[in-house]
């Protein structure tokens, strides 16, 4: 599954499958590639001039280079009796900078450098190699589609009859390709004339070798217009409690029932109660039902 893994000297190994297969798990660092060079590390390099250090773009981005460039030509321009002057009485401050650039600069803009990943290591000539970290396989950029004839969105790729014919690339199994186990894009045709597309794969019956050619095949799932993309996942969503009319002149009828019987076991009780007294407690009494039935809990009246 991993054939960019395998090496020329490969095959001279006592076990070649089991060294590949080492060398394909996840986090193995290989071993460095200059262990069967005859010179000794890094003599290549001799006599290669070093390049200048090279600011980061956040701090260039100041300007700073500009003004050193502009002080170092203006420190040349000095006659040898200017030179010695400011060497007596040397001046601070030649360069001023804003505070807030600067704190921009390191604040805001500031970016970490590229580091190393797990097993990478240094070789000779690894500054001057392309880094291709950021490309993605399938994704055509302006530049290489206008290298390669592509300036119209429909132009197919120029490696596209070799896919028809031989397959897709092994390395890259779930890649979906245009005009071989993809659709091809609106306007495009097949065909073999100028823009066109090649030769479908297909079988003896004219089912499609590679996936969906021709765009037949249906999602049953949801779609990107069907999803909310507004909306946060897992909110909760509010329920309107409905009312029932009928249910609640129940329970108060109820509470009325067991507050009048709580009166006439109060009053056989008592052996005949002042009036007022029992005027009083029924006021209560009904009053902090219909309290009760407000908040949806129900209390008892205790009688002494």
């Amino acid at each position: 599954a991993r054939p960019d893994v395998v090496e020329v000297w490969d095959v001279t190994a006592p076990d070649p499958q089991t060294l590949v297969t080492l060398k394909a798990l996840r986090n193995t660092v290989s071993v460095p590639r200059h262990w069967s060079q005859k010179r000794k590390y890094l003599q290549g390099k001799r006599g290669i001039e070093k390049p200048a250090f090279k600011l980061p773009d956040f701090i260039e981005a100041t300007g700073i280079t500009e003004m050193r460039n502009a002080y170092q030509e203006k420190e040349e321009s000095k006659k040898l009796k200017q030179k010695q002057r400011d060497k007596m009485s040397a001046k601070t401050g030649m360069m001023d900078i804003a505070y807030e650039v600067l704190y921009d600069a390191f604040f805001k803009h500031q970016r970490k450098p590229r580091m190393t990943a797990l097993g990478e290591l240094y070789y000779e000539g690894k500054e001057y190699e392309a880094r291709l970290e950021h490309l993605r396989p399938g994704v055509l950029s302006a530049e290489l589609r206008e290298a390669l004839g592509m300036a119209e969105p429909a132009s197919p790729p120029p490696w596209l009859v070799n896919m028809q014919r031989y397959g897709p690339p092994p390395s890259y199994p779930n890649l979906k390709i245009p005009g071989l186990n993809a659709p091809i894009p609106p306007g495009a045709s097949f065909g073999y004339h100028a823009g066109g597309w090649g030769k479908p794969p297909v079988d003896a019956m004219g089912n499609p070798i590679y996936g969906d050619v021709f765009g037949l095949a249906q999602d049953d799932g949801e779609s990107d217009a069907e999803v909310d993309k507004g909306a946060r996942w897992g909110e909760l969503e509010e329920y309107e409690e409905e009312e029932d009319s009928s249910e609640e002149e129940e329970e108060e009828e109820e509470q009325r029932e067991w507050a009048a019987h709580a009166v006439h076991a109060a009053i056989s009780d008592s052996g005949g109660a002042c009036a007022a007294h029992l005027a009083c407690l029924v006021a209560w009494t009904g009053r902090r039902q219909s309290e009760t039935a407000a908040s949806g809990t129900r209390t008892g009246v205790v009688l002494c």
